[in-house]
Parts: structure tokens; sequence; C-alpha cells
């Protein structure tokens, strides 16, 4: 068994959950969610603790079990209290500012980069240098977050760029270094 899998998932209180056939649907302050589960797992609510249950030991069968498990208790947790990443940028010049919902870069570019927050996102400007990226669906705000890290990611030799609050950065000697 799945040592993941086979744990119960409580549903705290001012959360709804529905489960109809393949679909989990999960209701609370912040938000709704719903996800489609994968054939062979099945999913079973009782007296406020959701099961998730698998049919065989085949491969995909266990692979699924723990996955969907974590799936469901992360949209649990979307609703209850929501997701943040937080990122910071470092470089000379380097700063965001926020135009609405949207976010203004410049990023040593000739020409300002601009950001629109997807449905379910919100972006927050603490300082010209930090930012955060929150929502409800973990997944989506990992994406959001990672998509404006690429804009310019953190340089290996002078450490400039955006990177996630708390990552280090591995610096490289360059040149001078023999």
């Amino acid at each position: 068994m799945s040592r993941i899998g086979r744990l119960p998932i409580t549903v705290p209180a001012g959360v709804e959950v529905k489960v109809d056939g393949s679909v989990v649907s999960v209701k609370g302050a912040k938000g709704e969610l719903n996800h489609t589960v994968a054939s062979p797992i099945e999913v079973s609510l009782e007296a406020e603790t959701l099961t998730v249950a698998r049919p065989n030991d085949e491969r995909a069968s266990r692979s699924l079990h723990g996955l969907t498990r974590t799936l469901i208790s992360n949209m649990i947790e979307g609703v209850t209290k929501g997701y943040e990443k937080k990122l910071e940028i470092v470089g000379t010049g380097y700063r965001v500012q926020a135009r609405g919902s949207d976010l203004e870069f410049a990023l040593g570019y000739s020409h300002p980069v601009n950001v629109t927050a997807p449905d379910g996102i919100t972006f927050a400007v603490e300082t010209p240098t930090k930012l955060s990226v929150s929502g409800i669906n973990k997944q989506q705000v990992g994406e959001v977050a990672a998509n404006i890290r690429k804009l310019r990611k953190p340089d290996p030799y002078k450490g400039k760029g955006i990177r996630y609050a708390g990552e280090v950065i591995r610096r490289k000697v360059g040149k001078a270094g023999k």
C-alpha cells in the first residue's frame, strides 16, 4: 500500500467536498476547484473524511494512488489557506511595478516586460525588488512564478536576475579565477 495514498484526508469546517463519479469538487472560503480522478482510482467521502483507494497492485494504479491523494489534499488546502510564492529581483536597475492587476518589469532589456495575471492569480508588489504570486491552485501558482523567473534567470557569475525568495545561486568564479 502507498504510505501517502492510504492516509485519510480530513475535511475542515467550512469546506464542502462533492464526489460525483470520477470528479471531485472542493468549495471553500477562497474559491472552488475541480479534479477528475484517473480511472482505476476510487475516492469515497464518509463523514468529513475522504479516502482514496486503488483496486489492484498494478504499477499504474500504485503510481496514481499517492498522486491522487496529494492532489485532493492540495485542493483542500488551497481553498482554505491559498498558496503563495515569493520572488526577489537582484541587479542594478532591475525592478517591478504594479500596473493594475498586471506587472511591468525593468530587467535590463531595451523595453519593459509586461506580465498579465491569469484568472485565479493575484500579484502583490511589496518593494520594487520583491513580489509575490498567490492563488488557490498550487500548480498554477508555481507555473506563473516559474514563468516570471524565466524572464531573467539568475546569472551564475554576477548573481543578477529573478530568483525565488531564499533561493541560493551557486556562483562561478569567471575569467580571473585561474
